[in-house]
């Protein structure tokens, strides 16, 4: 018998991507919650055989019990009261819109070009 090898096997199964505006990863064929709070953000998926965790940035955002069930919606009952917060939020304009703008004289440009002479 060979002695085993000096670094462990990989075991599991991990992936990396970008949370969906659904707040859901899928892991095989089921969909597991995520905090609403990441949505857009790159977050790390691993599982082993007994659970499915959720990373971003080194903090655990979602941690389940691994379903081995075919096309399941698994919702923590935390996410989906903190999506239905966010949801009621106002939402607010990024930019503010000016009620003036400026116009500038058509002969300005002329006189930029060259194309009149400045009269002195």
């Amino acid at each position: 018998m060979l002695a085993l090898p000096p670094v462990a096997p990989v075991t599991g199964w991990r992936n990396s991507q970008r949370l969906p505006r659904d707040c859901y990863v899928r892991v095989d064929a089921n969909d597991y919650s995520v905090h609403p709070s990441v949505i857009g953000r790159r977050v790390d998926v691993s599982a082993d055989l007994d659970t499915v965790t959720v990373y971003h940035a080194g903090r655990v955002v979602a941690s389940r019990e691994r379903c081995w069930a075919k096309h399941q919606t698994l919702t923590d009952p935390e996410h989906r009261i903190a999506a239905e917060t966010l949801r009621q939020l106002p939402r607010t304009a990024a930019v503010a819109v000016a009620d003036e703008v400026e116009q500038r004289s058509l002969t300005d440009y002329d006189q930029i070009f060259g194309l009149t002479e400045d009269v002195a």
